[in-house]
């Protein structure tokens, strides 16, 4: 079993519930379990900022699926919840982005890890952090020293 970690989002629909069906369909993958959820945040756009606020939140699942097959996994859930990919950073039912998989670093025409972005993004690093906050990310520093030096502006933790 490998330790891996997901980020979800979701801004359209009902966006909270989107991330907890969401976190339900992980915790039913074969050869997974989840170990833990974050809180949910509710986080302002990026990229596209004419769209409503996101609900953002991670899990941290113990796995024995190859990284490419667990991103399978991944595009099939938003698939299901309805993610139609039209438009680079804009609306979308659900978007499952792998971030991080124990011991591998990859980067080829389908998947990067570490996720390349992540360490920009308080939308991912903030619930990374409820789970994670030691976690070290290769070359660049911890999830608590890299969410220390981003701006937390709109961005909420949900009751």
């Amino acid at each position: 079993m490998t330790l891996a970690y997901v980020a979800l989002g979701s801004n359209l629909g009902d966006p909270r519930q989107q991330v907890l069906d969401a976190m339900e369909a992980l915790a039913r993958l074969p050869d997974t379990r989840l170990l833990k959820r974050s809180h949910l945040y509710r986080t302002p756009p990026w990229g596209v900022l004419e769209q409503p606020p996101f609900i953002n939140a991670a899990v941290q699942l113990d796995t024995t699926l190859s990284p490419h097959g667990l991103l399978d996994a991944l595009i099939g859930i938003e698939q299901t919840a309805g993610r139609e990919r039209t438009q680079r950073n804009g609306p979308r039912t659900l978007d499952l982005d792998l971030l991080y998989v124990d011991g591998v670093q990859l980067d080829d025409e389908r998947l990067t890890l570490p996720h390349p972005r992540m360490t920009e993004r308080a939308f991912v690093l903030l619930p990374l952090h409820d789970l994670a906050p030691s976690l070290q990310l290769p070359g660049r520093g911890s999830v608590a020293e890299l969410l220390a030096r981003l701006d937390l502006a709109g961005c909420e933790r949900l009751p």
